[in-house]
């Protein structure tokens, strides 16, 4: 009875072991794959492409393989690259290009470029021939007042070119922009006769200013002498033409007086005339009329 029950569970351990190996086995034959957050999983068979896998389980055949794609950005940094103005004038720059392979092209770019995503190599080759090209447009004077604009067209010409490996820019940083020791010293010197120049023209503006105020003052102060001068003139013309007229008024007054004086006297002597009783007085003062006598004969 014993035997009978130990032969079952061997049976059954037996049964089990072949299960687990039969399952290992299916592991490493039939392998599992897991595509990362960021990434993509390239499906080859026997050395070609044959697929794109997105993010998270894969299952692939056997014979089938899976290489893992960063899609994630990506940094390369160009130290101290070089340039020459259209004057001649070299110039040095750092750059940091920040980038990322279009999840169109991964396929394109796994075959013909990287199998890993990293572009680095060709960013720093192509970011070089870009700066070149792009400071050869400007002055070094214009490349110093106009850094926003060369990193402008640096981006714009390092995006089209960059579209060839599949890569796309996010952003380009500029540092330690820099020219030969004897240019910065000239523009240093520049840039100080500039601002003296200017404090010059500030200063001269401000004593300009200062004197058109002057001159204003004085005139304001000369047309307000003036308007008060008007004004008394015009007062004393008007009391001259008052009194001129008031004169002319008085003198026909006395003028239209004289003859009206000159009629009562004439109607007061008619009428004394006229009641004398013909007697002549017995007293005349000095200046006193003598009444006229009718000697006529009768």
């Amino acid at each position: 009875m014993i035997d009978k029950i130990n032969e079952s569970n061997v049976r059954k351990i037996v049964k089990y072991a072949a299960v687990a190996l039969a399952a290992l086995l299916v592991l490493i034959i039939w392998p599992f794959y897991s595509v990362p957050t960021g990434s993509r999983g390239v499906v080859t068979t026997f050395g070609a492409i044959t697929g794109i896998e997105g993010e998270g389980l894969a299952v692939l055949p056997p014979w089938r393989k899976l290489t893992i794609f960063n899609i994630r950005a990506e940094q390369a940094d160009v130290e101290n690259a070089e340039g020459s103005t259209n004057d001649q004038q070299p110039v040095h720059v750092s750059l940091t290009v920040r980038y990322s392979i279009a999840t169109d092209r991964v396929s394109e770019v796994f075959e013909k470029y990287s199998h890993n995503g990293d572009l680095s190599s060709y960013v720093q080759t192509t970011t070089q021939e870009i700066f070149k090209a792009v400071t050869a447009r400007y002055s070094a004077p214009d490349l110093i007042s106009q850094r926003a604009l060369v990193s402008r067209d640096i981006n714009a010409a390092l995006t089209e070119k960059l579209t060839k490996y599949g890569a796309q820019v996010i952003n380009i940083d500029m540092r330690n922009f820099s020219f030969s020791d004897s240019y910065m010293r000239a523009i240093n010197d520049k840039v100080t006769q500039e601002q003296l120049r200017l404090a010059a023209e500030n200063k001269l503006k401000t004593v300009e200013a200062e004197q058109k105020q002057k001159v204003a003052i004085a005139e304001a102060e000369a047309s307000a002498q003036k308007a008060r001068a008007d004004g008394e003139a015009y007062s004393q013309l008007k009391v001259a033409q008052a009194q001129a007229e008031a004169i002319k008024v008085q003198n026909s007054a006395l003028a239209q007086g004289g003859n009206v004086l000159e009629l009562r006297r004439i109607e007061v002597e008619r009428t004394k005339a006229e009641k004398w009783d013909g007697k002549l007085p017995e007293a005349i003062y000095a200046g006193a009329p003598i009444p006229f006598l009718n000697v006529s004969k009768q």
